[in-house]
This record gives structure tokens, sequence and C-alpha cells, in this order.
């Protein structure tokens, strides 16, 4: 072996050779591995454009075939694939020659056919998964971290009747065969025979891509109620695809699905009871009439990760009479607002709201808003008039966002009036009095003077104000300087939280209501002796999980929120 590499090694510094070489064009570096390797003169293996692939060796990086032929100075027969996850090496130009037209500038490359691999059947796919032993690797991938942050290999105790269990297929009530290259149903009658009890079955990341496929899986397994297709490129005709009578949660997550095949899918899902759209890029919902009709059984639409800008498109949902719960995170939403009569009746082309019987979202119970571009406080507000709304997730919007100029939970809160869950948090009755109170008399120290603005400005205020029992504060007739400045007094507890700030007690000082944020920091510096330590505050609720960061340095302690009692902690700038 070393003479051979000493061989090897002296003929690669031959002036000729290398003269050679040079003439040859560069390909990228994938390019060059592939050219360079054994199975660069292997027999060709067939693929065709539009094909689904997966790399071999690693299932999860998935793309779809664009060219086959040769590649200019170089022998043998490539493939040009357009990777999903767009990480490729060009667009499909390669020294200066294009093959094909990637979707992005870096999302292609070309591939020796023997480098792809292009599928296996669904009960080939059964038997790799439940029957196969695991190799090596993935034994190696078991493990946890220990203390010292090592590697603890993880043993388990039952395996072998584990996967004897799983490998009985007549028994499997639950199949998942993610990432395994699934393109085909492979022999139909063979399905039913083998899994006849399937209820639910995960195919995320496969090659499947025709509905009718689709449809000859699901008339093999009768007892099919679930189906997860995440991550396979569906066709945009819905075509051969029978009537899914018995699916009620359907999951086409990262499918490149738009509402115009939903529409199309409609029919064939008497029963849905959960829709997943995650992902898919969505920007319109277009609907055959002016408003989404159907999906009666319909209780949960998941949008996820989606394009939709304008609250118009969501409202063409809001006749589906059986949802409860409607997902929008990670979309582009700039307002929200509840519809009036004459925005419904548009949408019912004339008819009379009360004569149609129908009421916008009437059994919406749960909205998942976060993360969208909500800015405006009168989409908080217009989220009382919907009739069941209880449960909202709005966090991450510009308006719930203080340090970009966005209200506090105890302020948010205050505004929504039937709200049971905000963010993911129980909203209990003593918080919902603490918060609402703390915000009237915010609004009564700001606005004491301009009842006009309150009313529009703060369409709660009059009614919590009542329901609270808090008189206006009147103007005292004893002239007495010292006990009207202690009346404008907050009691504050600091705590030092930061590392290198050491052990120090917590101190209660009483502030005056108009301190500062930025002088509230040079107090804590001298009040804890912070000599080289830059702080920084948050303040701590116990309707919150998470404190809330106070970085508006002209902003005084009632505008962020800080009450009479309240707990701020003193942390340190990173």
């Amino acid at each position: 072996k070393k003479r051979h590499f000493r061989t090897l090694r002296s003929s690669l510094r031959s002036p000729t050779l290398r003269k050679q070489l040079r003439k040859l064009p560069p390909l990228h570096q994938e390019e060059e591995e592939v050219a360079n390797s054994p199975a660069a003169n292997m027999s060709s293996i067939s693929f065709k454009v539009g094909q689904r692939v997966h790399s071999v060796g690693d299932p999860r990086r998935i793309g779809t075939v664009k060219y086959v032929g040769t590649v200019e100075g170089y022998s043998g027969s490539w493939v040009g694939v357009d990777w999903d996850n767009g990480e490729g090496k060009h667009d499909g130009t390669v020294n200066g020659v294009r093959y094909f037209q990637a979707r992005s500038d870096r999302s292609a490359s070309l591939v020796r056919p023997q480098n792809l691999s292009a599928s296996i059947s669904f009960l080939e796919a059964l038997c790799i998964r439940y029957k196969g032993q695991s190799t090596k690797e993935e034994e190696e991938e078991m493990y946890v971290l220990s203390g010292k942050n090592r590697r603890v290999p993880v043993e388990f105790l039952g395996k072998e009747k584990i996967q004897d269990k799983l490998s009985r297929f007549d028994e499997l009530t639950n199949a998942s065969l993610s990432f395994l290259g699934v393109s085909t149903p492979g022999s139909s009658e063979d399905i039913s025979s083998t899994v006849p009890n399937i209820k639910e079955l995960d195919l995320t990341g496969n090659l499947l891509s025709e509905w009718k496929d689709i449809g000859i899986i699901y008339e093999q397994l009768p007892c099919l109620t679930a189906l997860n297709l995440s991550h396979n490129l569906m066709s945009d005709v819905v075509t051969g695809l029978p009537q899914l009578s018995r699916i009620r949660v359907l999951v086409l997550n990262c499918t490149g699905i738009k509402w115009t095949q939903v529409e199309e899918l409609k029919p064939l899902l008497p029963v849905i009871e959960e829709l997943h759209l995650m992902g898919n890029g969505i920007c319109e919902i277009k609907p055959t009439s002016s408003i989404v009709q159907g999906f009666e059984t319909l209780r949960l639409l998941n949008l996820e990760d989606n394009c939709i800008a304008e609250w118009a498109e969501i409202l063409k949902l809001s006749m589906l009479t059986s949802l409860e719960h409607l997902q929008l995170n990670k979309n582009k939403l700039k307002s929200v607002f509840y519809p009036d009569d004459d925005t419904v009746q548009k949408m019912l082309n004339g008819f009379h709201l009360q004569e149609k019987g129908c009421i916008p979202f009437r059994n919406l119970r749960n909205l998942l808003l976060a993360s969208n571009n909500i800015e405006d406080l009168a989409s908080i507000d217009s989220l009382n008039l919907f009739p069941n709304l209880m449960d909202i997730r709005i966090s991450e919007n510009p308006i719930t966002e203080p340090a970009r100029g966005g209200i506090p939970r105890f302020v948010l809160l205050a505004r929504l009036s039937k709200v049971e869950m905000l963010n993911g948090s129980e909203v209990r009755v003593r918080d919902r009095k603490e918060c609402e109170i703390r915000y009237v008399r915010l609004v009564m120290s700001q606005l004491h003077d301009k009842p006009d603005e309150i009313k529009k400005l703060h369409p709660r205020f009059s009614e919590l104000k009542r329901l609270h029992g808090i008189e206006d504060e009147r103007p005292s007739t004893v002239a007495a300087g010292p006990q009207k400045m202690a009346a404008g007094l907050l009691s504050v507890t600091l705590k030092c939280v930061g590392a290198s700030m050491g052990e120090k007690d917590p101190i209660t000082k009483k502030l005056p209501a108009s301190t500062t944020v930025g002088k509230l920091k040079i107090l804590c510096e001298i009040f804890f002796k912070l000599r080289s330590v830059k702080p920084k505050l948050y303040l701590e609720e116990e309707s919150s999980p998470l404190p809330q960061l106070l970085d508006e340095e002209m902003a005084s302690l009632v505008d962020v929120g800080v009450g009479n009692g309240s707990t701020i902690l003193v942390d340190e700038e990173s």
C-alpha cells in the first residue's frame, strides 16, 4: 500500500499530467467528489425529469430531477437535481453552460446517477423500519450527555420484545415511515393483507408526488383515519384520488399545496376534523365563491408559517361553523378586525346576517397570531368581539413587545375581556383583577383630565373602573407638600441576579412614579455599589412566566408597568 501511494504521489507531480488536468473545466466541490468516485464509471441508473429523488446515504436530502444527460468536458451521464432545502452549488449553470433552471442561485447540483436513490415501495419501507436491525451508527446516536458533557450510551431494556411486537404487522396500528424514500405503493393487494389495522400513518419526507398513489395506499388500509404527507412535493393537479371518507386528520405541511388544491380536496374529505397546511407559501384563500363553504366537521385549521398578509383573506374562513382552532402564527398579518354586518352581508352576497343565521367565527375558541406584524391597539380590542374566543397567542408582534414600542402584558390582559389563556399561560382571577386595576390607575395618571381621549383610546376603561369601584382622584384641600409627594411614591423591591454581582440582599425603595428607567439604572449602581457592571433591568410579574425587559431609558416606571409592590430584577449587560 505504501509503495502504491508513493507511485501515485510521484505521478501527480508529473508536469505532463498537471498540464492535462489544468485543461479540464473546474466543477463545484460536490461534482468533483462524485466525478472522482469509483461509481463514476458504473452503468447509469435510469432517471427522468420531474422525478423525486434523494441522496444515497442521506434520505433527508430530497430534490427534483431537472436534467439527465452529459456534461461538457466530462464522460458519462449526469443528473441535475434541484434540492428542496436549497443547499446546492449553483442554479443549473456549470462553467458557463446552462443545463436547467433551478429555483434559486445555489439550490442545484449535478451528480452521478449512482449517488441518487430513486425510490422504494410502501411495503419495502415497512420492512426496513419495523423488521430491519438497527445499525451500529444508529445505536451510537442513542446517548445522553453527562455532567461533563460526555456521551453516555443508552441501553434499552426489553428491546427484543418491542421489536418483536412491532414486527407483527397485523397488530400494527400506528406506522411511521418518515424519510425512507417511499415513492410507490407497490403491490396494493399485499398492503391490505400485511397491515390491515393501521389507523395512523406518517409518510413525512418521502418521494411521493402523485395523488393517485395516495389513493391506492388509503384504499388498502381500511382503518386509516390520520395521514401525514408533510415534506412530500405533491402534484398541483388532484387526480385519481378517491373519497377519503375515513380521514379525520390530514397533514400537508411543506407539500407545495395552495388553496386551489384545498378546494379540490374538500369534497373528498367529508369527515375531516384537522387540516394542517404549514409552510406552503400560501398568500391567498381562494374559495370557489366569496367565502369558504363546506368543511362542516373541520375543527382545527393550521395555516402557520405561510405568507398571508391581509386579514380580509382570513375572513373568508369566518363561516366555517365547526371551526374551533385557527392557527396563524408566523404569517405577515398587519391587523385583525371582526366584521360588521355590512361586511358580512357583502361576503354572503347581499343576504342579511340574521336571515342566514350566520355569526362570523361563532365557535372559534383558540386563535394563534404569534410572530406576525400586528402593531395597532384596535386589533387587540377587536378580539373581544369574537363571540367565544378564550385562548389567544399574540406574542412576538410589535404591539405586544414593549422593546418595540408595544404594550406590557398587564395592559394586554386588561384590554382583553374574555381571554382565559394568553400566550400559553392560564389567566387566573387574581391576576386579571390586579392587571385591570393597574391598567385603570395607569390611564388615570396619564389622561385624568382628558375624558374624550380616554373613551377613544381605552374602550374598557369605564367598565373596569365601575367593576373594581375605583374613584376619581380628587385634589387635596390640605396643603401638605410632603404628603402629596409620598402619595406619588412607589414601593419597589430590587433584586440582584447578575452572575458577577455576588450575593446581595434584596432592598425595597420608595421611588417617585415619574422615575425613568435610565435613572433607576443609575440608582441601582449606587444602591448595590456596582462599579464595573452596567445594569440591565427586568420587571417580574406573577402573571407572566418570563420577566419583562425594561430597556426604554426615557420611559417612566408607570409607563413600563411598574406598580406599588413590584419586583425589579437587576441583571448585568452581557
